[in-house]
């Protein structure tokens, strides 16, 4: 069983930047492929960011590539989303998830992950 738990989330104006961070207990984070979610209201859950297990390839949605990017660090069990030039598009339930240890794709798809934090609330203000 893994938890996972989000922080980093709250009010910015448009323009502002966040940093989101997902910690992972146990010791299997570092062979899971670990993705970034958003969901507003009433809508899908969607993908936004996916990181490999050694971190050297990343996947992102077209609505934030360039603006956002994902990082992990092993040696802390933590996988965070660097937010810049938010739009109040960008406003939503933000969930880390993980996959099963060792899966590498699909990445976009929310079938994919077994594992999923409680959500971090991002508000974009115009």
């Amino acid at each position: 069983q893994v938890q996972l738990v989000e922080s980093g989330g709250g009010l910015v104006q448009a323009g502002g930047s966040l940093r989101l961070s997902c910690a992972a207990s146990g010791r299997t984070f570092s062979n899971r492929v670990m993705g970034w979610f958003r969901q507003d209201p009433g809508k899908e859950r969607e993908f936004v960011a996916a990181i490999s297990r050694s971190g050297g390839t990343t996947y992102y949605a077209d609505s934030v590539k360039g603006r956002f990017t994902i990082a992990r660090d092993n040696a802390k069990n933590t996988v965070y989303l660097q937010m810049s030039s938010l739009k109040p598009e960008d406003t939503a339930v933000y969930y880390c998830a993980a996959k099963l240890e060792y899966l590498n794709g699909p990445y976009v798809s929310t079938s994919g992950y077994r594992y999923w934090g409680q959500g971090t609330q991002v508000t974009v203000s115009s």
